[in-house]
């Protein structure tokens, strides 16, 4: 029994030394084929890791982008948000109001009389001369 063992075990170094003997015995387009299919894969792994961090980064640089603009948007909005609540404010006076329908739209209160300045013209007037009749100089 022991004469079965040692043959069994004798087998596997046997077939990793011809492996390292195929190996040493390799010819340089063997070699160079090897070369090129760990370059290949290589390759393909870089393409793999810009795919999987590259682009996912530029999505995530564009919506920060795109979030800080929206953040200008906003502040601007609430900016003029509180100008027109001011203004909402302001228009609750009956004295305000009546500013601008006066100012504006030249309203007036009941008994007033409206005064318009008229500009002094900008050109002189033709001057007219007297018609001259053609029988009285003859």
């Amino acid at each position: 029994m022991a004469d079965s063992t040692r043959p069994e075990s004798r087998k596997k170094p046997q077939r990793a030394r011809t492996k390292r003997r195929s190996a040493a015995r390799s010819t340089p387009a063997q070699h160079r084929r090897r070369v090129l299919s760990r370059v290949l894969f290589g390759g393909i792994i870089v393409v793999a890791l810009l795919f999987a961090f590259v682009f996912p980064a530029r999505t995530l640089l564009a919506q920060r982008q795109r979030s800080d603009q929206e953040r200008e948007r906003l502040e601007l909005l609430r900016e003029q948000t509180r100008k027109l609540e001011q203004e909402t404010i302001r228009l609750q006076d009956n004295a305000e109001i009546e500013r601008i329908a006066r100012e504006q739209y030249n309203f007036l209160l009941p008994g007033e009389r409206p005064y318009v300045v008229v500009p002094p013209p900008t050109s002189a007037p033709p001057a007219t001369t007297p018609p001259t009749t053609s029988g009285a100089s003859r």
